[in-house]
């Protein structure tokens, strides 16, 4: 097997190891990771800004770097989402107003991921400021499902999952408002942590305080994620307080004992989701290998009653601040269910917000109960299948009609209110070969408990490292 193509394919901590102990140069894994762009790109349209001459010359000062100084990514290419800022590096939120925007400066997580010794070399494709959970835009077009091309890959973080699966790239960024993290990694069968809000700081964002959304990392498995997570997770004092990680057990994560792990099972949120069939069905394998490995499983789900309002109303109320003078400006500028969305926050009082976060208030108390109780909770990421890429998003779901296009989506973004950290692991596949993950959440503050969780399931399970079917990479 040529070299490259075995480069690629290890994992990013297998990666990170062969360029610190001087097997590998990070130039030669720059080199590999960009053979393997330019191969299947064209075709998934993952990337869709790349500086390969300047990732060589990054690559080169990274070889120049004595060993005893190397962080732990070093050498490790990535390519940023398209909505976090990257000094000199065009930074889009896939828009076309923002089509030749490039920054002066990194994003705070994007800063430390570089500084940890990472080689920038481009950018994820993202939906139209990242809103909805289909990763198309007016500035570059659709990205494609290497398992399927002809579909969806989830958002916004789809570009990012994408690039995993197909080897483009060994480790991603993403972020989380009602899914985006968990969404793709689901669709593209990888893995995707939205974290404790406030693990990793908000502190680019003109709302630090926001409890709903939240960068995370991304990767092929577990310890992947984990090791970009420990790069990610550090508080800043511009921030509000959140939980500290312990940063060497993400490095040397070690998997949860499963036997006697008090596990609640959500198949479909105490019967808020419908759920298709054929994810239903790789869901409970997942639950049945936890009761065949020790866990005591039981049906129970946390209060989500108010979620729903609280979600919508406070997501409305950042769209309308971020985006309303932009939308009165040009009304044709946005695409039509965004555009609803920003005047939908257009019309809310303070009132409404107040009640919104006193609503969050109450839910994440009762999550703190449901926790003392339960480790884990297990439940669907995604209602259904990756669907066709040209369908903006499924009308329906196992029958149940989605009244727009936040509803599809609710089996990831009910518990964002819950203020708790979830994760998608890969399960297993439809019968149709497409992708499925499992949902795995745990108490506020629990991090490295939750990834320690799904490291288990992930050996328990035993599937294969996502390696998408090169006739579907090739069709």
């Amino acid at each position: 097997m040529h070299k490259s193509i075995e480069l690629v394919g290890l994992g990013a901590t297998s990666q990170a190891e062969l360029v610190r102990s001087g097997e590998v140069t990070a130039t030669e894994l720059v080199t590999a990771h960009l053979d393997r762009i330019d191969a299947l790109n064209p075709r998934i349209n993952a990337i869709v800004t790349l500086d390969p001459e300047g990732a060589l010359r990054r690559a080169e000062a990274a070889d120049a770097v004595a060993p005893e100084r190397r962080g732990p990514l070093h050498g490790l290419p990535i390519a940023i989402k398209d909505t976090a800022q990257t000094a000199g590096m065009r930074t889009t939120f896939g828009h076309p107003l923002f089509a030749d925007n490039v920054p002066a400066v990194n994003d705070l997580h994007v800063e430390r991921i570089i500084q940890a010794g990472a080689v920038l070399i481009g950018k994820t494709n993202v939906p139209e400021f990242a809103a909805g959970s289909n990763t198309v835009n007016r500035v570059f077009g659709p990205t494609r499902n290497p398992y399927l091309l002809d579909r969806s890959v989830g958002g916004s973080s789809g570009g990012a999952a994408a690039a995993l699966a197909a080897r483009m790239t060994p480790i991603a960024d993403g972020s989380d408002m009602g899914g985006s993290l968990r969404n793709p990694a689901s669709f593209c069968g990888v893995v995707g942590l939205r974290p404790t809000p406030g693990v990793v700081p908000n502190a680019d964002s003109a709302n630090a305080f926001n409890p709903l959304a939240t960068n995370g990392p991304m990767g092929r498995t577990i310890a992947d994620t984990a090791l970009l997570f420990s790069v990610m997770a550090h508080p800043v004092g511009s921030a509000p307080a959140a939980p500290i990680v312990d940063h060497a057990a993400l490095r040397a994560l070690v998997p949860a004992e499963l036997r006697g792990l008090r596990v609640a099972y959500a198949p479909d949120l105490g019967g808020r989701v419908p759920v298709e069939s054929d994810v239903r069905a790789v869901i409970a394998t997942a639950v049945d290998v936890l009761e065949r490995a020790g866990a005591h499983v039981e049906l129970a789900c946390p209060d989500l009653d108010g979620a729903d309002d609280a979600f919508r109303t406070l997501r409305a109320a950042e769209f309308d601040a971020n985006w309303h003078a932009l939308l009165d400006a040009d009304p044709d500028v946005f695409v039509d269910f965004l555009a609803d969305n920003v005047r939908a926050g257009h019309h809310l009082s303070g009132r409404d917000v107040m009640r919104a976060y006193s609503e969050i208030t109450r839910l994440t108390r009762a999550a703190e109960a449901f926790f003392a109780d339960y480790d884990l909770l297990v439940a669907p990421v995604a209602e259904v299948a990756p669907f066709p890429v040209h369908i903006n998003w499924p009308k329906q779901v196992d029958g149940v009609a989605m009244t727009d296009y936040l509803d599809w989506m609710r089996a990831a973004w009910l518990f964002t209110p819950l203020g708790i950290p979830g994760l998608s692991l890969p399960a297993g596949f439809t019968p149709e070969g497409l992708p499925v993950g499992v949902q795995m959440l745990a108490g506020a503050g629990n991090d490295v408990g939750l990834l320690r969780s799904a490291l288990a399931l992930e050996h328990a399970l035993a599937l294969p490292v996502t390696t998408p079917p090169e006739g579907a990479l090739t069709a």
